[in-house]
């Protein structure tokens, strides 16, 4: 048999749906990957089934429908203060993982280099991988989990082909100031590289802190490629819908890459969503109010416990600090699902770097849910 490729040897599968995996084995109250145990709001479920019931079953428009495009058009406009046109600025694609890898390609060469903050969120790295581009990782040093700016400027010094920032940040909950993106900024405008901002965990950013768009500061729009999905803010992760905001120039050449990988998002799902778009502010204020108590009630369990973390400035994510129970953060998540019945996922899975003293929960889940495992978390000392 022929060997497959060899790019592929440099990853592996994803840690966070193994521990999805590991979760339903064992019954234990699912931690690890991040989506919600509740549904979305019941007028975006009643369009869904009203696009189900119309004419919407065959091919889109490749790059997303012009209803979908036209409705997050204004919807990003009115919150990143840019004049967002539908037809230059945007493509559709399936969920904002295909849409990271879709940003990759569209401006990588083989051989090119992309810098990555570590911890990150997995794909990022295999996105690289097949990309045909290599990372190179730069730290995020815990606790607070800054970046030291000398450490950035000589990872730029090589000229890399692209950053990317993943902001609110997955896993350790990081906000990026202005400041900190206008350094960035600097530094890939002296490199001349791409800015690629993951921001699915836009709306969820706790006070005191705020969320900055990178591409609506001076004088980065032309090399900033925004990356967004609906999944997290409706509460939709299944629905698969994401998008790329970036200049014309740009976005003509993602759509053909998003064109023949996935030819392009579910069509009535696409329709459907154009209700949750046009959601007034009020929203966005009660999810953030929501997550905020969730945030709030699950680390007033982690505290009890005794356990050490960092306290989330933005996402639904906590890294735990869990070196005093041992060295194998993997063998720690194994164990805690087994005999404590929470997942986690092991936090060396974020890390370049030989780093396990974290395990990553979610937060993303009905208080009763958050409850029940933070009562079993209480549990942990007694159970070592």
């Amino acid at each position: 048999m022929p060997s497959t490729a060899l790019r592929l040897h440099a990853f592996t599968e994803s840690v966070i749906r193994e521990m999805s995996r590991v979760a339903q084995q064992h019954g234990a109250i699912n931690l690890s990957q991040g989506y919600p145990d509740y549904g979305p709001p019941p007028e975006l479920v009643a369009a869904a089934r009203s696009a189900l019931e119309g004419d919407f079953h065959q091919y889109s428009v490749t790059w997303g429908s012009s209803n979908l495009r036209s409705a997050l058009a204004r919807k990003q406009s009115r919150f990143m203060g840019l004049e967002v046109d539908p037809d230059a600025h945007l493509v559709i694609t399936c969920g904002g993982t295909e849409a990271m890898l879709v940003a990759l390609m569209t401006v990588c060469n083989p051989g090119d280099e992309v810098i990555i903050f570590s911890p990150f969120y997995e794909n990022y790295g295999a996105d690289t991988i097949l990309a045909g581009a290599r990372p190179i990782y730069v730290p995020l040093h815990a606790p607070d989990f800054q970046f030291d700016p000398e450490e950035l400027r000589r990872a730029f010094a090589r000229k890399p082909r692209a950053i990317i920032i993943c902001n609110p940040s997955n896993p350790c909950g990081k906000v990026f100031t202005r400041e900190e993106l206008q350094f960035i900024g600097e530094l890939a405008t002296e490199a001349d590289a791409f800015i690629i901002t993951d921001e699915v965990y836009e709306h969820i950013v706790y006070a005191p802190h705020t969320h900055t768009y990178a591409a609506a500061l001076p004088g980065l729009w032309s090399r900033t490629l925004t990356v967004g999905s609906l999944s997290k803010t409706y509460a939709i992760t299944g629905w698969r819908l994401g998008f790329i905001l970036a200049p014309p120039e740009i976005i003509a050449q993602a759509r053909k890459v998003h064109d023949f990988l996935t030819v392009g998002a579910p069509h009535p799902l696409q329709e459907a969503a154009v209700t949750a778009l046009n959601f007034p502010d009020s929203y966005y204020h009660e999810l953030l109010a929501g997550y905020t108590r969730r945030r709030d009630l699950f680390l007033g369990y982690l505290r009890a416990a005794g356990l050490r973390f960092s306290e989330p400035q933005g996402a639904y994510y906590v890294l735990v600090d869990i070196s005093e129970f041992g060295e194998d953060d993997t063998a720690f998540a194994l164990w805690m699902a087994r005999e404590i019945g929470v997942a986690a996922v092991p936090g060396s899975s974020f890390f370049h770097e030989p780093e396990h003293r974290f395990v990553r929960f979610h937060f993303a889940k009905r208080e009763e849910t958050l409850h029940a495992a933070g009562k079993r978390l209480l549990a942990l000392r007694e159970q070592t």
